[in-house]
């Protein structure tokens, strides 16, 4: 069997930001790496949005906007995001560039196969797809595993699924100077329920019906609530240029506990997904560059874990989400009405203060949140 350094089981974003961010450390020359994917991710399969003070990314990103809309039924606030800028990368930019760069690297190897079994034996690890068998040093694994939480119920797990469409239309009723964060002016019917818009020209943007509940719809639901959102902008006549789908977990289930001395569990199946808002491609950057950073003075990956305050914060949120979904709304309006966006931002950035978090903290509805704490900290829950 032929032995790697490293292998990755999955190639998806954190796969390929760990291995981008190890090529540009030039830490890792004298490292072989193998990725396995049954996917050659040579298609534009979703789209990532991202705030961010700085230019990561600059080069793909695009578009990028410096103003955001949140809206209900009866309200509407236009967020000035400076110093930040919100981005839209999509899925086939950020892949082409990883792999152009990794192409040009000698000790990195991609596998289009898929993989069926992997595990530590002893000081190494054994990788099985459905045609060969590896052995490496340690495994650096994105497969999700979505039993691991199902199978318990401490901590809740909701989704962030939706469904949207990249159209052209004939009118030009788009703002491209702002997105559309959030608007739960959409029918909440017992869920959290809302449209996020990205426009990219007056005539064209991406439609996303996006809810975070527990439980999945049919897909003639998310596309009708589109056709209707579509209709209620002014909008007769467009064409659909594109679709994506996605169902991203929210939890706060602790995934580091499956970490062994060398498996490394990362992407969503490792916790790096923010568990409240379920943004990926920043927090992945984070946890990356995190995972870089360890691997230069220890090699038990079974020490890589961080379990601080935001932690604690996102499963109240979650806690609270769960137990009364039908007011995520008012949850999510009582954060923007008043509420400083960069400050709101930063927050969910997890770089604030203890007390920039109180002023963050104060807005929401106190007691939905106390009586998370309370169950909480007596083992309620």
């Amino acid at each position: 069997m032929q032995h790697y350094h490293y292998i990755f089981t999955g190639s998806g974003l954190s796969t390929l930001m760990t291995v981008y961010e190890m090529i540009l450390s030039r830490k890792f020359e004298d490292k072989t790496m193998l990725l396995i994917d049954e996917n050659p991710k040579k298609t534009n399969d979703r789209t990532w949005s991202f705030w961010d003070e700085n230019d990561a990314f600059a080069s793909i990103a695009s578009k990028k906007w410096n103003s955001a809309l949140f809206a209900d039924a009866y309200f509407k606030r236009d967020l000035t995001l400076i110093p930040y800028h919100y981005k839209m990368v999509r899925g086939l930019d950020f892949y082409t560039l990883v792999f152009d760069l990794i192409s040009k690297q000698n000790n990195i190897h991609f596998l289009h196969q898929k993989v069926i079994d992997f595990k530590e034996v002893g000081e190494h690890c054994v990788v099985k797809t459905d045609s060969q068998s590896f052995t490496c040093n340690q495994i650096f694994n994105s497969i999700y595993m979505p039993e691991l939480v199902k199978s318990q119920s401490k901590y809740p797990l909701l989704q962030q699924h939706f469904i949207g469409w990249f159209i052209k239309s004939k009118e030009a009723v788009f703002n491209e100077n702002q997105v559309t964060f959030m608007d739960f002016s959409v029918e909440q019917r017992g869920n959290t329920r809302f449209m996020y818009v990205l426009p990219t020209s007056p005539t064209e943007a991406l439609l996303e019906y996006t809810l975070f509940s527990a439980d999945l719809l049919p897909k003639e639901e998310y596309e009708n609530e589109i056709e209707k959102y579509i209709a209620q902008l002014g909008i007769s006549e467009y064409e659909i240029v594109e679709k994506e789908q996605g169902n991203i977990p929210m939890t706060s289930y602790p995934f580091w506990k499956h970490n062994s001395k060398n498996i490394v569990n990362i992407g969503s199946v490792g916790g790096w997904t923010k568990a409240s808002t379920g943004y990926t491609f920043k927090n992945t950057i984070k946890k990356s560059k995190q995972l870089i950073g360890f691997l230069a003075s220890d090699s038990d990956f079974r020490k890589f874990h961080k379990k601080d305050k935001f932690w604690f914060y996102d499963l109240l949120f979650l806690d609270v989400l769960y137990r009364r979904n039908d007011l995520g709304s008012s949850v999510f309006l009582s954060l923007f009405k008043k509420g400083k966006p960069s400050l709101i931002f930063k927050f969910l950035d997890e770089e604030t203060s203890f007390l920039e978090d109180l002023q963050v903290i104060l807005k929401c509805p106190k007691w939905l949140f106390i009586k998370s704490f309370l169950g909480r900290s007596m083992g309620l829950r």
